[in-house]
């Protein structure tokens, strides 16, 4: 079975924030294929699916950002999920807005949630959609940049890098990885 984890923070009051990307990319995906988050269990909203030749688990964390490993480590061990069969979709600063880079493997470049994903698994060899948010040009602090929505002006940029996030999430489905970066990573 292969696992595909959008990270965010819980709750309305995070819909739609810059930290809440892995959420819409998981939100796309069901969207688009009528499926439902129907289970809740280890800290958790999931689904488990079959596509063609795959079961699909999708789940966004109910723990918030920082303890996202308190729900990916439990799914792993209950389900069996062996750690090349994870991607984890998650926002990055460093990345301009509209930009996606996927990953094989690497640190936790500062992002808390998977700064905890790496504690809990005790590894940092798992798959990743890295969503571009960029930084704050003010004052603003990272913390209250990230969870600030997008603003007006950058919505379709946002749109059209969860949309390819979903994509590349879909085409891991039936492709080799590295076939899906360098598909992707253009």
């Amino acid at each position: 079975m292969k696992c595909i984890i959008g990270l965010g923070n819980p709750g309305k009051k995070y819909d739609r924030t810059r930290h809440n990307v892995g959420f819409m990319v998981i939100d796309e995906l069901i969207q688009r294929h009528q499926w439902k988050l129907d289970k809740s269990k280890f800290k958790a909203d999931y689904t488990i699916v079959q596509t063609e030749n795959e079961k699909l688990m999708l789940v966004k964390p109910q723990t918030f950002m920082n303890l996202s490993g308190d729900a990916v480590r439990p799914l792993m061990d209950y389900y069996h999920i062996h750690l090349e069969n994870i991607l984890i979709i998650f926002d990055d600063l460093d990345l301009p807005i509209g930009k996606i880079r996927l990953r094989q493997k690497g640190g936790h470049g500062g992002h808390n949630g998977i700064r905890s994903i790496i504690e809990h698994v005790g590894s940092k060899d798992f798959k990743r959609v890295r969503i571009g948010i960029g930084r704050p040009d003010s004052s603003l602090s990272i913390i209250d940049y990230v969870l600030q929505t997008f603003p007006k002006r950058d919505t379709e940029e946002v749109m059209n890098s969860v949309n390819k996030a979903a994509d590349a999430c879909e085409a891991w489905v039936h492709k080799p990885f590295p076939e899906v970066m360098n598909e992707y990573n253009q």
